[in-house]
């Protein structure tokens, strides 16, 4: 039901887009996705069909594919698989937490469909410097599965490495892939590659100790590799999530980031600058390959190990040891979750929580009611809470979205769902949600904050409105389910 705006003039839309909104541009959803996101054990799937294996390269988890079990069952140590990335493979492997698969050479990547190693039965995709480019399905299928829930670890390499002489090396492929697609080319991760050589460092991690990639199941990261790679340029100003955590030395801030971490829809991505620190100095003959894993100089295990769990959304669960992770009492555990308790628990703006005949609530009386008045303001509606170390969290809320506005192509009125930390440093930006979503009834809403665990952080929705047409964000049933 649509109700009267808080100004007495409301135009009823009914627009049956449902999706998320990126930095300026509607991304549509398709209805019924498949989730991205699955219980333990974790699914990884790393991609090998985009000549990862191309000239000395040797970018492979095992030379069984797609499952590396079929060259052994029970790897202890990492020869027992053959590639360069063995070792990180058999590393997860012999947790018991994950099953990995790789996407064989002459396949392609897709989302949505009935193959073994389509993308929307894994958590985590890993492109270990691709070194052809991703076809127009193949970019629909990545950018869909992380804006579903999926995790993307994108590794480069130094610009002008194009080990099949194809034309395009990882940095042209990975800049492509994220300004070149059909679901969000502006900019949807935040970032973009440096067309660098860096022929050696060691970049230093930032002094963060909540972040679940430094301080992570599988150790303490301090510093990475560079032997011959490149870094990335950050831009919040495109997306508020993306976050530097290793830097270039000398650099800082939104320039000479090694290795980063963003967040896109519901899903998570992290970049690294070069292949080296992934590279075990094992692989198949002939191939000249570097023990970066091992450097004595870096924590280069610690940081791929980590970033996969984070990705996967595994991060608060156990690690390199194999062993289980802390149980965790299932629970609900948002206070006044449903707003019947009025103007209890939650810091809002005055009149958002409300029983106003307006609009009408999904169940019960109360409801937040942001914006809709037409006129340039802003509304806030936010709750602390603290997430068990151990547990897998899921946030869930019904959105309700009416608007007086006409256009299907502007985003004119928005809301964005974000978590902050103690300090009100933006943390994620979950989604944002505007204009063009506008639809009749309550649609639900439901993003993973696992990797959140141990934490105590803050859930704020924040309703920005334009100065012309009244957009109503009206917000019922919430939930942060642990488990």
């Amino acid at each position: 039901m649509l109700g009267l705006s808080r100004s007495r003039h409301r135009l009823t839309t009914a627009l049956a887009a449902f999706g998320l909104l990126a930095t300026g541009a509607a991304v549509q959803a398709t209805t019924g996705a498949t989730p991205a996101r699955a219980a333990t054990p974790h699914r990884v799937l790393f991609d090998n069909a985009h000549a990862e294996t191309a000239g000395n390269a040797d970018w492979i988890i095992s030379t069984s594919q797609p499952d590396p079990l079929g060259e052994n069952p029970s790897p202890s140590a990492e020869t027992d698989w053959t590639g360069a990335l063995s070792s990180w493979g058999v590393a997860l492997q012999k947790t018991g937490n994950y099953s990995l698969k790789t996407l064989p050479s002459g396949s392609s990547l897709s989302y949505g469909g009935s193959s073994s190693t389509d993308l929307s039965k894994f958590d985590t995709l890993v492109l270990p410097e691709p070194n052809t480019l991703f076809t127009t399905a193949e970019k629909t299928a990545i950018m869909t599965f992380v804006k579903n829930g999926g995790g993307l670890f994108m590794i480069s390499d130094h610009t002008g490495a194009d080990r099949n002489n194809d034309g395009y090396d990882a940095v042209k492929i990975l800049n492509d892939l994220m300004s070149n697609n059909s679901v969000d080319s502006t900019d949807p991760f935040g970032f973009s590659v440096d067309s660098l050589n860096i022929a050696s460092g060691y970049p230093a991690a930032i002094s963060d100790s909540t972040d679940p990639v430094l301080h992570g199941p599988f150790g303490t990261v301090t510093k990475s590799l560079i032997a011959n790679g490149t870094t990335a340029t950050l831009k919040p100003s495109d997306n508020s999530a993306v976050k530097g955590l290793l830097y270039r030395s000398g650099s800082s801030g939104n320039t000479g980031a090694f290795f980063l971490t963003s967040t896109f829809g519901s899903g998570r991505v992290a970049f690294w600058g070069d292949s080296s620190p992934i590279d075990d100095g094992t692989g198949q003959p002939g191939n000249k390959l570097y023990d970066g894993w091992n450097d004595p100089g870096a924590t280069n295990a610690a940081l791929a190990l980590n970033a996969t769990a984070w990705l996967s959304g595994a991060s608060s669960g156990s690690g390199g040891g194999g062993g289980g992770s802390t149980p965790c009492t299932a629970a609900q555990l948002l206070g006044n979750n449903g707003f019947e308790s009025g103007n209890t628990t939650w810091s809002a703006t005055s009149g958002v929580i409300t029983n106003s005949s307006g609009e009408a609530a999904r169940s019960g009386s109360y409801y937040a009611w942001l914006d809709g008045n037409g006129t340039a303001t802003t509304d806030t509606l936010s709750q602390s809470v603290t997430i068990p170390s151990g547990c897998a969290a899921t946030l869930s809320f019904y959105l309700h979205v009416d608007t007086a506005e006409t256009t299907t192509s502007t985003a004119y009125d928005t809301l964005k769902v974000q978590v902050l930390d103690s300090s009100g440093t933006v943390l994620g930006t979950l989604a944002t949600y505007s204009n063009l979503n506008a639809a009749s009834g309550y649609t639900q809403r439901s993003f993973d904050l696992s990797g959140y665990a141990g934490q105590t952080v803050t859930l704020k929705f924040t309703g920005t409105e334009g100065s012309k047409y009244q957009t109503s964000f009206v917000i019922d049933d919430t939930a942060l389910n642990v488990s």
